[in-house]
Order: structure tokens, then C-alpha cells, then sequence
């Protein structure tokens, strides 16, 4: 009786330990989608913003460019 209770207890243990990895996993999938969807909240939220930013970047690299070749 011991013997089965012990190999009953293993056999828990070991299903315990897998669930918990397998629960590990699905939670940083979460945690991924999650901070994705942040990331595309903010940048509809910004967006705007983010174009101008773009848009001045370029236009100071094609300033550049153009003193650099002596255009």
C-alpha cells in the first residue's frame, strides 16, 4: 500500500512540475501580446508625432547628403 501511495505521490509531482513549466510558457505568450499591443497603441496615439519625427530625420540626412556632395 505504501508503494503505491509513493508511486501516486511521484506521479503527482511530476505532473505538478509540468504543469507549472507548461503555465510558464503560456504566460510570457501573454505577456508578449500584451506589451505588442502597447507598442502599437502608442504608436496610434503618436502618430503623428512619429511621422513629423521621421520626416525631420530625413529631411536633416538629405541636408547633409547635399552638403556633402556640394549641392
Amino acid at each position: 500500500m505504501k508503494d503505491l501511495l509513493l508511486f501516486f505521490y511521484c506521479a503527482m509531482a511530476v505532473k505538478m512540475d509540468e504543469f507549472k513549466k507548461e503555465e510558464r510558457g503560456a504566460v510570457d505568450l501573454v505577456t508578449i501580446v500584451v506589451l505588442i499591443g502597447i507598442v502599437i497603441v502608442i504608436a496610434v496615439i503618436f502618430r503623428s508625432r512619429i511621422t513629423d519625427l521621421i520626416n525631420n530625420l530625413f529631411d536633416t540626412i538629405d541636408e547633409g547628403a547635399q552638403d556633402a556632395i556640394g549641392g
